[in-house]
């Protein structure tokens, strides 16, 4: 339930060798227990011809809205989340067991049941229609998401399953996965990343049964929708679906970051929650946002069909979590392979106490490109896909440093600075100027612009 969020050609410095096919997934059965089935990790891509894209079984004709790259499509099946003694696996894994002993069943059995082999192809239907998100909502955008075609696209966000979770007849439940957009570059943030979505139905009963003379009490009313609540919602429910919410959420940071942890909640909107919040953590002397969190919108609960309950959601990022918990300092880290990082994360068991020990800090090497934009339909993030999808992982940050418009022709020009910096070796200036040629090179034959370099 986090927080929401082109080209489709590739240069031909980025070509990647892509797998065989891979079926995909359905939704799990209602299991109380974990489903921990998941893609291999191979390359799970292939592209056989121009006009199609073959993504874990299945072929997805391409159309004006595609523009997902082999880049991007090499990365889908590897599951990090599910890879064992890898970090983000173990913060996976600590939420998992702490949600699975706090929360018990009348017949011993945990409350919630877990997913985490959740296809990351999703119709769009799914990622924004099930999520009342409106059709003109920014999240949309293709600048911002990665789309196979009109249909289909690589999910945003686990939110994605909330409504298909609930029609098949849960009521509590996680849903961990891999997600993708596209975004800006720097050392926290990657055009994949993983995320924990947490849903939780009450029934008048289970949300009253505990209150003195609660059996006079209501979910629903026939009232207005204010800054606190739903039109359809009575305040005493709201209150107590809002406190159960926090006090979750509290419990679980609690648990995994030490007693001592500082926390608070800022008000913020998103569409399928409301009212909906943020948590933030006070970590060493720096608040941080951690995870979204609200009251689920009774219309999407009622269209999932469960008219009769309400209840919460929230989404958190495994990778911030973890970059907090472990303190990496680098997002392109959980990608790495080398032995010196991954080694560190084969403890014995999964609250084992963890000091991180930084890899050697390679010198960085900066390169600035400069060019005039093509017309108003270009988008940062078009440059920074280009940008990643030549350099890779060898660019740790790019940044818009100054914007020109030329007071006659009126033409903007944009100047990127690109950081690159290898997190396992030192990198040669002789192979960095190939790479920034390329993206050069790549910028005014993908993109259209007119270099001044």
């Amino acid at each position: 339930m986090a927080m929401l969020w082109k080209f489709m050609r590739v240069a031909k410095y980025s070509k990647t060798a892509l797998s065989p096919k891979v079926k995909v997934r359905g939704i799990p059965t209602h299991s109380r227990y974990s489903s921990s089935k998941s893609i291999p990790s191979d390359f799970a891509a292939n592209t056989p011809c121009s006009n199609t894209v073959e993504l874990l079984g299945k072929a997805y004709p391409q159309d004006d809205y595609s523009n997902v790259t082999e880049k991007i499509l090499s990365k889908v099946g590897k599951n990090l989340h599910n890879t064992k003694h890898h970090p983000l696996w173990l913060v996976k894994e600590q939420v998992k067991d702490h949600f699975y002993k706090q929360y018990i069943g009348r017949r011993g059995t945990p409350v919630f049941s877990v997913y985490d082999g959740l296809s990351p192809v999703v119709t769009v239907q799914q990622n924004f229609d099930s999520l009342l998100i409106p059709q003109n909502h920014a999240s949309r955008r293709k600048e911002d998401n990665y789309y196979l075609n009109r249909d289909h696209m690589l999910r945003a966000h686990t939110s994605a399953h909330q409504w298909d979770l609930i029609h098949s007849g849960l009521d509590a439940f996680l849903a961990v996965g891999d997600v993708y957009r596209r975004d800006t570059i720097d050392n926290t943030h990657y055009p994949v990343f993983h995320q924990m979505e947490g849903v939780r139905l009450f029934s008048c009963h289970e949300l009253f049964s505990s209150i003195k003379d609660g059996e006079g009490l209501q979910l629903f009313e026939q009232g207005h929708r204010t800054a606190h609540k739903q039109e359809c919602h009575t305040m005493e429910a709201v209150r107590l679906v809002e406190f159960n919410l926090k006090q979750v959420l509290t419990k679980l940071m609690m648990h995994i970051f030490g007693d001592g942890l500082q926390v608070r909640w800022v008000d913020c909107y998103f569409p399928f929650t409301h009212p909906s919040f943020e948590m933030e953590i006070n970590f060493q002397g720096e608040w941080m946002e951690v995870l979204g969190c609200g009251v689920m919108e009774q219309q999407l609960v009622n269209s999932a069909g469960a008219q009769d309950k309400i209840g919460w959601a929230f989404g958190l990022g495994l990778e911030r979590l973890a970059m907090i918990l472990y303190d990496i300092p680098d997002i392109r880290l959980f990608w790495s392979e080398d032995e010196r990082f991954l080694k560190q994360f084969i403890v014995p068991h999964i609250w084992q106490k963890i000091e991180f020990q930084p890899l050697s800090r390679y010198p960085p090497l900066i390169n600035d490109i400069s060019f005039w934009l093509p017309s108003e339909t270009y988008s940062k993030n078009d440059f920074y896909d280009l940008a990643r999808t030549i350099g890779g992982d060898l660019i740790e940050k790019v940044v818009l440093v100054d914007e020109f418009t030329h007071p006659k022709t009126k033409k903007v020009s944009h100047c990127y600075r690109i950081i690159y910096r290898h997190p396992e070796r030192t990198l040669t200036q002789d192979e960095v100027h190939h790479i920034h040629q390329a993206i050069e090179e790549s910028a005014v034959r993908e993109l259209g612009v007119e270099g001044r370099f």
